[in-house]
């Protein structure tokens, strides 16, 4: 999903570029044939899109790689990568608007059964139109894309292989992490889908209710439109699954797409970098040269191709310091951490309805300067007030905190609900914090509380010298909070997974 047409409107022109531009490294006699067709869709809804063709390699058949664009984004969003997967890899690749936006007909319906219907009948036009492999398909996307992708693989055997790139797995967690409406994220995508597409009934209900104050409607959609529950018809499909993630992901954090990776039983691969919504992806959608869509070359030249280019003997988990520049390979998330270090949060009260300076950042801009130039959103911790802080030992060797830091405490409250903004930061010596990872969590109904929740997973390699502070305040822009004027007292331990 998209929450930025400037964003939409800069991989459409770089897109248009790359339909002329000759394939990276391609072969003299390789190459691609374009055309822009109208595949028809579920129940024969017009899907528009581009249908990308190797040429020089004979008559086929060839591996069928189907890309849905993102929310809000046309089907120009692949063309550059279709383009060079054609002429590298010899694969016949159809990137198509997805329903209910722009060119392509019918109604956006949240990826619900139409849109993913779409996916298969795609596929039955390609395979009666085009020379593809009915053995060898696969999905790709960034986004709505990526979602698509997941939940298509639950519905259709055919498909051997997803790319899953900037993915929800979990809506509901994505969009209400703890009990905390994501306004800003959920709000942008609301705004795009008015001005890019045309919502079908279900969106035009999640909209009015929004606009409210309400979310009970989009909350009883979202297990349908999650891959989380439809992992077992995944599992025994067998599709091959790789899922990359950035770290700042402002609309789908990486907890929740590192829940579902773990739940998975099929080949698979785990990627996680610094950045935010779409930006580790968006270079290599336009096809220029970029570690993610090198690895989904990679993962279905193999998946789809048989090449034997070693994908699938190096560690399946793939991370990046959202503070540095090499990947580091292990079998889990769970297992690069080898200790956990604690910091007792010992009684502390403050003063709530009052936002502090500490806060996530920006939506987008943030995660893309973390990711892009390595500049952290940035904090004096000694002068987040009003917030409780908790300081930890300095690293005199440094340490890379890597997982998901876990708070468990006991919150007492004048009021009955209360929003919590839990941020952990990388303390320099003179007390100006990088913001590492941060989480919401709302209390509602009571005044007492134990609660117990992961902050969003992350790696963030720590300088020697510099210490952990976890600050929680009542309030972040980002979020929809439910703090009154009153005071909350915390006690309780936070756990950090490090290496």
């Amino acid at each position: 999903m998209r929450s930025s047409r400037m964003l939409t409107l800069l991989t459409t022109v770089a897109a248009a570029g790359a339909l002329f531009a000759p394939a990276s490294g391609a072969a003299t006699a390789f190459g691609a044939d374009i055309s822009y067709q109208a595949i028809p869709g579920h129940n024969g809804t017009p899907m528009r899109g581009f249908v990308v063709t190797p040429t020089g390699r004979g008559d086929g058949p060839f591996p069928l790689l189907v890309m849905p664009a993102s929310w809000g984004a046309p089907n120009l969003e692949y063309v550059g990568a279709a383009r060079k997967l054609a002429a590298e890899s010899g694969d016949v690749v159809i990137s198509y608007t997805s329903r209910g936006f722009y060119d392509s007909g019918g109604e956006i319906d949240v990826a619900g059964p139409d849109t993913v219907n779409d996916v298969s009948r795609v596929i039955d036009w390609a395979l009666a139109n085009t020379p593809a492999d009915p053995s060898k398909i696969g999905v790709a996307g960034i986004s709505y894309g990526a979602g698509i992708g997941l939940l298509a693989a639950a519905n259709d055997s055919r498909i051997k292989a997803v790319a899953s790139m900037s993915t929800w797995a979990d809506l509901e967690a994505s969009l209400y992490p703890n009990h905390t409406v994501s306004q800003l994220s959920a709000g942008a995508l609301l705004a795009v889908a008015q001005v890019a597409g045309r919502p079908g009934p279900d969106l035009r209900r999640i909209t009015a209710e929004f606009l409210q104050g309400k979310i009970d409607y989009a909350r009883q959609l979202a297990p349908s439109r999650s891959a989380s529950t439809k992992v077992d018809k995944i599992n025994a499909n067998g599709a091959a699954i790789l899922i990359a993630n950035s770290w700042q992901d402002a609309i789908f954090p990486p907890n929740q797409a590192v829940d579902f990776y773990d739940r998975l039983r099929v080949p698979k691969r785990l990627m996680l970098q610094g950045g935010d919504h779409a930006t580790s992806e968006l270079l290599g959608a336009v096809g220029l040269s970029n570690d993610v869509w090198n690895a989904v070359t990679k993962w279905f030249d193999h998946y789809l191709n048989g090449a034997d280019n070693g994908i699938n003997r190096t560690p399946p988990v793939q991370l990046m310091s959202a503070n540095a520049g090499t990947w580091r390979g292990y079998p889990s998330l769970a297992a690069a951490a080898t200790a956990t270090d604690k910091i007792s949060l010992g009684s502390k009260t403050f003063v709530t309805g009052i936002d502090s300076i500490a806060n996530s950042g920006i939506p987008l801009l943030s995660g893309a300067l973390q990711g892009y130039l390595k500049i952290p959103t940035g904090v004096f911790v000694p002068g987040a007030v009003p917030a409780g802080v908790w300081n930890g030992p300095a690293y005199p060797n440094g340490a890379t905190v890597v997982g998901k830091p876990r708070l468990s405490a006991t919150v007492t409250s004048t009021n009955e609900d209360t929003t919590l903004m839990a941020y952990l930061y990388d303390v320099n010596p003179v007390g100006f914090g990088s913001l590492i990872t941060h989480t919401p969590y709302t209390i509602r109904g009571t005044k007492t509380a134990t609660i117990d929740f992961p902050l969003e997973s992350i790696s963030w390699d720590v300088r020697a010298g510099h210490h952990l502070a976890l600050v929680v305040d009542s309030a972040d822009l980002r979020y929809a909070g439910e703090s009154k004027p009153g005071t909350v007292k915390i006690v309780g331990t936070l756990s950090i997974p490090r290496r």
